[in-house]
């Protein structure tokens, strides 16, 4: 039989901060696929099992093509006419436009590249940590901690004046966070499109050694490089912020897990891997169907649009078993957190990197590390964010 989701929720069950809201994760106990009707009237469907989920994302019969999403799950916005991706955002764009603007970035963010930054990414973390002790012992360890690291490496990486990261930051945030206003974002992209047009002329001028320079030599225009920076920006700092604070409160309300990799730093890596899929901040897609396309048992015509639930697929029993425990001692890889196909993150050992790293040096610097409030009242991103996390995460140690 069918299986209808009435509506795409808004909230979380309360004190289960890291699981997917509990309709999807009943919509899942049902069926992998279920028909979902839009605000706007649209005839839609939300996928919410690995297999499927997986299989959407490596089939080219389903676009990522931003002219296409015309359908929003909470919104009714009429008979809008949405514009192709701007020049470089290739995000939102399908092959060849894709390749175009990923393929000259693939060899700058390759397993041995990120594994050779371990070592800046200890130093600052380090740093960090040296500030957090000092000013101690409490602190929100989203402002001293998670989001400092990924920004300064994701920075250094594009050649981003350190001075000058607090502007794209708080826009970022705007972009991301799921409670500014569509005229408040709309102005937040508009300034960090600015300030990346000023960045790429800055390097037209005088390159310096970093990956945008890098790309200078290519047949990429100013404008291309400005969205391809802007991808990189906001991927590279937003995604890993909130799995380094989001993980730390996973842990924190974990404590025999936490205990486990206090006790055997070689389970860092597994623990990595098993907070991705617990987590999953990046919680969904949306793709479009070029064509009628079977799934599922059923035909998903063309011009259909589909929500790709990650968070459930990461949490789906027939892949994962216990799939609503954190263990890091799992065994079962394969996660979806960093997406699958052409469009998974291509910046994903970069930010592998960073946690491997980040976690134990936290964990070892501060033993007696807690949450400073209840648990309850931690301030969790809503779930209209596109990237799922904490505000702020108020923590303190014995000093």
């Amino acid at each position: 039989m069918d299986h209808t989701l009435a509506a795409m929720p808004t909230t979380r069950r309360p004190g289960c901060p890291f699981d997917p809201p509990q309709e999807l994760v009943e919509a899942r106990a049902q069926s992998p696929i279920s028909r979902f009707t839009f605000p706007d009237g649209h005839q839609g469907w939300v996928v919410t099992g690995y297999d499927l989920v997986r299989q959407v994302l490596a089939d080219p019969r389903f676009s990522s093509r931003r002219e296409l999403m015309k359908h929003h799950p909470l919104i009714d916005y009429g008979d809008i006419e949405v514009p192709p991706a701007p020049p470089g955002e290739f995000l939102l764009m399908d092959e060849p436009q894709h390749s175009r603007y990923r393929k000259p970035l693939v060899g700058k963010f390759t397993v041995r590249r990120m594994r050779l930054l371990t070592e800046r990414v200890e130093q600052i973390t380090a740093e960090h940590l040296d500030a957090m002790e000092k000013a101690g012992p409490s602190a929100d360890l989203v402002t001293a901690f998670a989001k400092p690291i990924p920004a300064i490496v994701i920075c250094e990486l594009l050649g981003v004046p350190y001075e000058d990261r607090g502007r794209f930051q708080h826009n970022i945030d705007l972009f991301l966070g799921g409670e500014a206003g569509d005229e408040e974002v709309g102005a937040a992209y508009v300034e960090t499109q600015q300030y990346l047009a000023e960045l790429v002329a800055a390097k037209r001028a005088h390159p310096t050694d970093d990956v945008l320079s890098d790309l200078l030599d290519s047949d990429l225009t100013d404008e291309e490089l400005q969205g391809m920076a802007l991808i990189l920006l906001s991927a590279g700092f937003d995604t890993t912020a909130n799995m380094l604070a989001l993980g730390t409160f996973a842990l924190l309300r974990n404590p025999d897990q936490l205990a486990a990799l206090r006790a055997d730093p070689a389970l860092t890596d597994q623990a990595v891997e098993e907070l991705l899929r617990y987590l999953t901040v990046a919680k969904q897609f949306f793709r479009v169907a070029l064509e009628d396309v079977e799934l599922g048992g059923h035909t998903i015509k063309a011009g259909t649009t589909l929500i790709l639930s990650l968070s459930t697929a990461n949490r789906d029993p027939e892949r994962f078993r216990d799939p609503h425990v954190l263990d890091v001692h799992r065994q079962d890889g394969g996660h979806l957190a960093f997406s699958h196909g052409i469009h998974q993150c291509l910046g994903q050992q970069l930010a592998r990197v960073e946690m491997r790293v980040a976690f134990p040096a936290l964990f070892h610097r501060f033993p007696t590390l807690r949450l400073a409030v209840p648990a309850d009242q931690v301030a969790l991103r809503p779930e209209t964010a596109d990237i799922y996390g904490v505000k702020s995460l108020p923590v303190t140690w014995d000093a």
